[in-house]
């Protein structure tokens, strides 16, 4: 029973929503109650964390005013109500076990790169962790990766079947010990070991032998196959050029560049010029891949990274150990950088279990470095780069997710499946969309298999059922079918590029109608044609065209996205006609005039060859046109190649703004027609990439400008896998800000079709209001 409350005595209940369990924040809570000489207890429940503190009010209120700038480095406090109490009296202050309730709130913590204070102890002879490969603490290691349900207890992850000895569990008590209530806590005595295997499955080495035995065959160039965080990499050394090779050829990635893993910020600016934000990115403790400039000569005591790693690119993909086990691979090695690429057969998703490992990645491995902690969701590495000083993701993943999109509004719960290629998913609940980690291309029944179990394990921990699946208008799509096999719930397809636009959207909070710049691929479009350079007016669940790029034919249809040289020939035919030959000889003689003339036919017929607007397409004809890619290994090639090609020039071709059929077109004939001009007269390729690039942003403002006019909107949203082009995405937003528009950007996901699915979660939420 409540007592009548003493004078300048006070008791409160506070409810903390946010990243706040498994990151320290009940030990936090508990000194900080301690210090105060409060009265009271703390647990975890299903939402967050609960409090109830007691004692003199100065002291009550002091805790509730410092708990938000003392909260540990890893929490984030998204919500903090405090509710008064009837004034009871207490002993003591106390951390009551999990508490589970009807709604689950609480948001999980990505994996965390190994804290400095772990890193010392690993290396420290005299720890008894020393040279532990899963040392970790509240402050860092596994998280999202090993978790099945919430609250996040040890019980509900993969840890659950590591008993902790005495001396692991007297740290995990310890409200005043770093590793309290640290769920994956272990040891030497009592937790995951590794061991070395060849590819017949013999154990050859296992503890701490494995891994230095792991670190000889590498020095010695050969292939390792290691489990990490969230999958396997195909470990190699990156300044062996036969070993890489040899690599690239088991695994069957013929160019896409690799990433690199290397010992040190300094072994990284060795090879790679590293800006100041470049190395906040580096360091940050999501440790993601960044993709950086490589030096023109490597700085001495460094070695030169093999070419085969990142062939025909100026930048290379760079990254530090996130883990222990990578912090020991490098430690005293006698090397300094690693490629380390997905653990999968090229286009499968990225291998998790040992089994599996065993059979996937047999003949692509010379060893394998195994553990015995498994992997609840698979998580692949984030890849980002810095536009101009801000973070830009290509792949978001580890160390990001699955952190929320905050929306501008609270609504209804909605799964978006995404596209494709780049494939995401995204589940809403309350002001929070849940985009997925990277699951891949959706063209395989394993990667299908991966999609279905990332949106099983997301409703599981988010405790919720979509009230609408949203999906993308083709209907050839793996995630299109796989939703329009669903009975419940209701259905909605929405195109491409309004997905795109609206993502933008969602991710800025933007309340109101924008114009929107779509650029990409390829998009299904509800007029029978191929999209992908679109300009759009998107306003919640509602989109209008107003604009796209000219139209090129697709000689051969997909054929042609694969052999850029085709769309060459398209844009010289719509150019010339039938005088193409004669016009342009000299470029055609570069291609067979067997398969030349095949293309011709299909242009003079229209057979197999689809019209599309799409801006990637213009890309790949202009790469083929000057020479710098005719075919492809990876998606996306011809216009990274001509971006990486790129020379300083003030120059820019010119194209022009028309209209047609009530639509304003951005013709690219004119500009294309000066493309060939040029590489007739012999200019280097990289100056025709830097006009075409100049041109090419010259042109979009003055659309937008147009569309200003027409609409009287001056906010632009950007999205679209070109936007992953650095020079383009810099030079278009700073002239449309020049132009006095505010310009909407990504800075929380990704460009590329892997912002569909929250893109399509925005638009079926707004449907809903309707």
């Amino acid at each position: 029973m409540s007592q009548p409350a003493e004078r300048g005595q006070r008791r409160i209940r506070i409810q903390v929503d946010g990243i706040v369990q498994g990151v320290g924040f009940r030990p936090t809570v508990y000194q900080l109650a301690r210090s105060l000489d409060l009265v009271g207890w703390v647990r975890n429940d299903s939402e967050g964390v609960e409090i109830e503190v007691a004692g003199p009010s100065d002291r009550v209120q002091a805790f509730v005013s410092r708990l938000p700038q003392e909260a540990p480095p890893l929490a984030k406090i998204v919500r903090l109500e405090v509710k008064e109490r009837p004034w009871e009296p207490g002993d003591g202050f106390h951390i009551q076990a999990s508490e589970r309730t009807g709604s689950r709130t609480t948001l999980i913590s990505p994996d965390v790169s190994i804290c400095e204070d772990c890193r010392r102890e690993l290396l420290d002879p005299s720890d008894r962790r020393f040279r532990y490969p899963f040392i970790n603490c509240t402050n860092c290691g596994p998280r999202y990766t090993i978790i099945r349900d919430v609250p996040y207890d040890r019980d509900n992850t993969t840890m659950d079947c590591f008993p902790m000895c005495a001396a692991c569990r007297a740290e995990y008590e310890d409200p005043r010990n770093r590793r309290f209530h640290a769920q994956p806590n272990a040891c030497w005595q009592c937790g995951p070991l590794v061991w070395l295997e060849d590819a017949q499955g013999h154990r050859l080495a296992e503890k701490d032998e494995a891994v230095r035995q792991a670190i000889r065959w590498l020095a010695e160039g050969k292939i390792v196959a290691v489990k990490g965080l969230g999958g396997f990499h195909l470990a190699v050394l990156a300044t062996d050029e036969a070993a890489v090779a040899r690599l690239r050829r088991r695994k069957i990635r013929e160019e896409k560049p690799f990433a690199v893993m290397f010992a040190s910020r300094e072994a990284v600016q060795g090879v790679c010029q590293v800006h100041p934000e470049e190395e906040a990115l580096l360091l940050s403790r999501e440790r993601p891949i960044v993709l950086l400039a490589k030096r023109r000569a490597v700085r001495p005591g460094h070695s030169e990274i093999a070419p085969s790693v990142a062939p025909r690119n100026r930048f290379l993909g760079a990254f530090l150990p996130y883990t222990p086990l990578h912090a020991l691979l490098f430690h005293d090695a006698p090397y300094e950088a690693l490629v380390m690429t997905s653990g999968n057969q090229s286009d499968e998703p990225i291998v998790t279990d040992n089994a599996a490992a065993r059979d996937r990645l047999r003949n692509i491995a010379d060893v394998f470095l195994l553990h015995n902690r498994d992997i609840h969701i698979r998580c692949d590495d984030s890849v980002v780069r810095s536009v101009r000083g801000k973070p830009r993701p290509l792949r978001r993943a580890r160390g990001y997710v699955p952190v929320p999109v905050v929306l501008r509004e609270s609504g209804p719960v909605v799964l978006g499946v995404g596209g494709e290629l780049k494939n995401t998913v995204c589940l809403t609940r309350g002001r929070y969309a849940f985009v997925s980690q990277h699951v891949g291309d959706l063209e395989n029944l394993e990667t299908l298999r991966a999609f279905e179990h990332t949106i099983d394990h997301l409703q599981k921990i988010l405790e919720v059922h979509p009230r609408l699946i949203v999906h993308d208008l083709h209907p050839d799509y793996l995630s299109t079918q796989w939703a329009e096999g669903q009975t419940q719930p209701a259905r909605l397809a929405v195109q491409h590029h309004h997905a795109h636009i609206a993502s933008v959207v969602a991710e800025n909070g933007w309340d109101g109608p924008v114009l929107g710049v779509a650029l990409d691929g390829t998009g299904y479009g509800p007029d029978g044609t191929i999209w992908g350079g679109e300009f759009l007016l998107v306003d919640g669940a509602r989109y209008e065209r107003l604009g796209r790029f000219s139209h090129l034919p697709l000689p051969g249809g997909e054929r042609a996205i694969k052999e850029p040289w085709r769309m060459a020939l398209a844009a010289l035919w719509c150019l010339e006609g039938e005088e193409a030959e004669k016009v342009h000889g000299e470029i055609l003689s570069r291609w067979p005039e067997k398969e030349r003339r095949v293309v011709f036919q299909m242009l003079r017929s229209g057979f197999n060859s689809p019209l599309s607007s799409s801006c990637g397409r213009l890309f790949d004809a202009v790469s083929a046109l000057a020479g710098i890619r005719d075919r492809i290994t990876y998606e996306g090639q011809a216009a990274i190649e001509l971006e990486q090609a790129l020379e300083p020039d003030a120059g820019a071709y010119e194209a022009r703004i028309t209209r047609d059929e009530g639509l304003w077109v951005l013709d690219v004939f004119p500009l294309l027609e000066e493309v060939a001009r040029d590489v007739r007269r012999g200019t280097r390729p990289g100056i025709v990439s830097a006009r075409f690039h100049n041109g090419l942003v010259r042109a979009i403002v003055h659309l937008v400008e147009r569309l200003r006019q027409e609409t009287g909107l001056s906010a632009v949203a950007l999205s679209g896998g070109v936007f992953q082009n650095i020079y383009l995405s810099r030079r278009l937003e700073e002239d449309l800000i020049d132009q006095g528009f505010q310009v909407l950007i990504h800075e929380q996901v990704p460009p590329n079709d892997a912002c569909i699915s929250l893109g399509q979660a925005h638009v079926g939420r707004e449907h809903l209001k309707r």
